[in-house]
């Protein structure tokens, strides 16, 4: 009965008119962003942030969400009609869905990975309404030591399922770790790492460090490609499913809600990682694997069912353990901060309207994009012509101005820039910016609960490992560092993330 009154307070909350528009703000942007390639939810939710200073903690979130999972699926859109994917968890769609396209099918597979993108976030926002309470209830029990084991087994399990380089995954969140440390001491008074500079006594904030690394490099990288378009069809026939195509699809989305939903709460990649698994799954399933890659329904049907469920599903550690799945739902966790809110487990007992709410505003949001999504798709096709040498000096003005108005301070802007380039010569080098974010955003609670564990202890290590809890989560990141330095393990890994 708790869950049922639960969501009856979240769907009160979301129901409310402020909240139904900035839902509906947040799925139409959401769905711009995810069918304009080359700019991506991370760098639309950090140029957005400063906006949520002005609006209520409730409604900012529940914009933010609407962007994140909206991004998902606009992202279907433009894999399937243009071979590009507008979001990264969208690549897996542009195999068999750009060849739908071609085969004059674009109709019935934006059609299903629609639905099946509805059905896996509902199933996800499901999941997150079921177990949060019971994870949010082991939490409370946490102490510091606890609370650190467990961030430091976050930030192992990212770099382990993330893709690319675990070495470079490793060095960027060290990277992030240290540029958290930046600032005053809150314990000692004493200023670190700021070389006499005032404007960094208070640390650097992370939105600066968001915009640049995600706004500033994505425009600089997508200045290098080519900005031809290719158009497959401009004209959609038919949205209709037929019944060969429903028996097909159905469980292929069956399978990847489930995958999806379960991946989307491991730390890293989840909706990446899900999309490449479910469709590695469905082509070993199927009866006819050589239809992969040549318009296979399926191929569309399973990865755009697991990115939509792990994208809904990775609320579930940010919610409940102040941990951030990805890159995202870390900006998503700074916007809390920024209100004075603290993710982790007391957020659903200090703050219900704001946990439910956003809980409920998923499903609203879900049945909004699926209008907006069917529908609209000729509008959607037209928004595929716009060059984007026309979109990057608006998104480079609207990130200046939003870092200015966070500090008033040209000082601010200067770093954004200098993030910037380095994000740009970071990525050159093949280094995910991600683990960067969940490093800085995780550094200060991590230092902080480590200090609290040792002046509980009396300064004693041996507490990390004594206790259970804390001993168990240390024993588990260990079990994971053992497996990335296994070359067994690590082909597999990066197998994962690879399909011809």
């Amino acid at each position: 009965m708790d869950l049922f009154n639960n969501l009856a307070l979240g769907f009160g909350v979301a129901f409310t008119f402020d909240n139904i528009i900035y839902c509906l703000v947040g799925a139409i942007v959401g769905t711009l962003i995810g069918i304009l390639p080359g700019l991506g939810p991370v760098a639309t939710v950090a140029m957005l942030l400063p906006i949520t200073y002005a609006l209520e903690p409730t409604s900012a979130l529940i914009m933010l969400a609407g962007i994140y999972y909206g991004a998902q699926y606009g992202g279907s859109t433009t894999a399937i009609l243009v071979n590009l994917p507008g979001e990264a968890s969208s690549v897996v769609t542009c195999l068999d869905g750009y060849q739908m396209a071609r085969n004059g099918r674009a109709g019935q597979a934006l059609t299903v990975a629609a639905l099946g993108s509805l059905f896996a976030g509902c199933v996800g926002t499901l999941l997150l309404a079921a177990v949060a309470p019971s994870l949010a209830s082991v939490a409370v029990g946490f102490g510091a030591a606890e609370y650190f084991s467990l961030m430091v087994l976050g930030l192992i399990a990212a770099v382990v399922l993330a893709s690319g380089s675990a070495v470079k995954a490793i060095a960027m969140v060290v990277f992030g770790l240290l540029l958290g440390t930046i600032g005053t001491d809150i314990n000692s008074g004493a200023e670190r790492y700021t070389f006499g500079i005032f404007e960094l006594s208070e640390g650097i904030d992370f939105v600066v460090v968001a915009m640049g690394v995600f706004g500033i490099t994505e425009i600089l990288r997508n200045l290098e490609k080519a900005a031809n378009r290719e158009l497959v069809t401009s004209r959609i026939d038919s949205l209709m499913l037929t019944r060969d195509d429903v028996r097909r699809s159905a469980p292929a989305v069956l399978r990847g809600t489930a995958l999806g939903s379960i991946l989307g709460i491991l730390p890293g990649g989840g909706a990446l990682l899900s999309s490449f698994a479910a469709y590695t799954i469905e082509k070993r399933l199927s009866k006819h694997p050589q239809e992969f890659g040549k318009g296979a329904i399926e191929g569309v049907a399973a990865p755009e069912s697991a990115n939509n469920a792990a994208a809904q599903s990775s609320f579930v550690p940010m919610l409940t353990l102040g941990i951030p799945a990805n890159a995202t739902t870390a900006l998503l966790m700074g916007a809390m901060m920024i209100h004075n809110i603290q993710p982790g487990p007391q957020v659903m007992s200090s703050n219900p309207e704001l946990f439910w709410g956003l809980i409920a505003s998923m499903w609203v949001g879900n049945v909004m994009l699926v209008i907006l999504n069917l529908p609209m798709i000729g509008i959607w096709v037209k928004m595929l012509k716009i060059p984007y040498r026309l979109l990057y000096p608006a998104i480079l003005v609207f990130v200046t101005v939003g870092v200015f108005s966070i500090q008033n301070s040209t000082f601010a802007i200067y770093m954004m820039i200098g993030f910037g380039l380095l994000g740009y010569i970071l990525s050159k080098l093949e280094f995910e910016a991600a683990p960067l974010l969940l490093g800085f955003i995780l550094g200060p609670i991590l230092e902080d609960n480590f200090r609290r564990a040792l002046l509980i202890s009396a300064g004693d290590f041996a507490a990390f490992l004594t206790r259970p809890v804390s001993g168990g989560l240390l024993a588990l990141a260990a079990i994971l560092l053992i497996l990335l330095l296994s070359p067994r393990f690590r082909q597999k890994r990066e197998a994962a993330f690879q399909e011809d």
